[in-house]
């Protein structure tokens, strides 16, 4: 292999034989060296293939800025999160991950506390990715010796899902909000407090993640048809809880400038009926 971009000491770059480019990291790595230079084999401890060029030059830049321990801890929590969730995560994680992971150690040890907001929902509507969040914070407070709270483990939990949904921050928590919108609805509607260890509880939330992604999605992504007696069944069969449906479609179109369709709302009304009997 050879180098094609020294990042600093500990990180380089290098193109294999397949001519795929890798971020190479390892102690000294690149020390003295320029492109064109062989690779030291032997003191490769991480390689990276990222697909897209544009995080790749994004990784490079960040790499240069802070110490590899960084790069390799959130390699570790990456490779954790995949084979738990048996989900492919989209590169950027790479950036954002190993960019939290410092910034969140360096307040730590400037004594800034860091207070989550949305803890509460990211426990509740993302348990799976929660659970891995929680090794994740404690890799890093061992690897770096610190004693980041619970709160963090919901920050890093949002950075999963955004891999996960091919979302920004920004996208993620908008989803996150949405949901909580929609059950605030449901329960105030049905006076009732859900049991969210329910199956049905479970699937509601797996729906609305979905139908929320797909609502804010600026790609055009189709949803399966109903029969239309199946609609008029629906509608005439759980009538509290379609009428359950239209007043979330009005939440929506005023708070999003949104619209349902006809499907969404049957979909919905389905969902509210199994969430609320008792």
């Amino acid at each position: 292999m050879k180098i094609t971009r020294v990042i600093n000491n500990n990180v380089i770059c290098a193109v294999n034989p397949r001519r795929q480019e890798l971020i190479l990291l390892g102690n000294g790595i690149g020390f003295q060296k320029k492109k064109g230079d062989p690779v030291d084999i032997e003191k490769i401890e991480k390689e990276f293939y990222l697909k897209s060029k544009n995080v790749a030059g994004k990784l490079y830049a960040l790499l240069a800025q802070i110490p590899m321990e960084y790069m390799r801890v959130s390699e570790s929590i990456i490779k954790t999160a995949k084979l738990e969730l048996k989900a492919e995560l989209n590169d950027n994680i790479y950036i954002t991950l190993t960019d939290h992971i410092s910034f969140a150690v360096t307040r730590y040890k400037n004594g800034v506390e860091f207070k989550n907001g949305l803890l509460w929902e990211i426990k509740k509507f993302y348990a799976s990715e929660y659970k891995v969040a929680l090794k994740a914070l404690d890799i890093i407070n061992r690897e770096f010796n610190v004693n980041l709270k619970e709160d963090e483990a919901g920050a890093i939990a949002l950075h999963i899902i955004n891999a996960e949904l091919g979302y920004d921050m920004e996208g993620t928590v908008k989803i996150t909000q949405f949901i909580q919108k929609i059950l605030k609805i449901v329960r105030y509607y049905f006076k009732v407090d859900l049991d969210e260890d329910s199956l049905y509880y479970v699937r509601f939330i797996t729906h609305l993640k979905f139908f929320a992604y797909r609502l804010f999605s600026t790609t055009n992504i189709p949803i399966e048809n109903s029969d239309i007696d199946f609609q008029e069944l629906i509608k005439s069969k759980y009538k509290e809880e379609y009428q359950c449906s239209l007043k979330i479609r009005e939440q929506i179109r005023q708070v999003y400038g949104k619209e349902l369709t006809d499907e969404d709302l049957i979909y919905l009304a389905v969902h509210i009926r199994r969430v609320t009997i008792n």
